[in-house]
């Protein structure tokens, strides 16, 4: 089982919050979001594994097991071309839990007329194959968000 962990400090709002219908409708995957403090911040990665893709907006990185968590740093945040967002790992990189990924500021985001809102998704998986998702209250760096069967 994969214990994936909050990426960024925030409230939990759950996928069906999220403001773009490709995650609010679990089109990529299940799992949840985070509405990020508006404050300078480092996501991290939120399992053990491997860099498989990553970009200014977003990253995945890929457990033992084949599970891909994907951590998409706001909405729309793909149209800053990079912007605001400093990559601190490579493409391919081995990465712990808790590792620095991507320094960003969610409120220069939303001053760019994005929101920041952070989804934290499942790739490829079912919605039944994850447990004890979090979808509300104050979440911190590293905090459990949901379990992967």
């Amino acid at each position: 089982m994969t214990t994936v962990t909050s990426p960024l400090a925030g409230r939990a709002i759950g996928l069906a919050a999220v403001p773009d219908p490709v995650f609010s409708g679990a089109m990529v995957g299940p799992g949840t979001a985070i509405d990020p403090a508006r404050e300078a911040s480092t996501a991290v990665a939120p399992v053990d594994g491997v860099v498989v893709s990553l970009h200014p907006h977003a990253f995945v990185v890929v457990d033992a097991a084949g599970h891909g968590v994907l951590t998409h740093l706001g909405i729309d945040t793909v149209q800053l071309n990079g912007e605001g967002f400093e990559l601190l790992v490579n493409k391919g990189d081995t990465v712990q839990r808790g590792q620095e990924m991507v320094r960003w500021d969610p409120a220069a985001v939303e001053a760019a007329g994005k929101s920041p809102v952070c989804p934290v998704v499942a790739l490829e998986a079912t919605a039944d194959a994850l447990s004890d998702v979090v979808e509300d209250g104050d979440v911190k760096v590293d905090d459990a968000l949901f379990s992967w069967q």
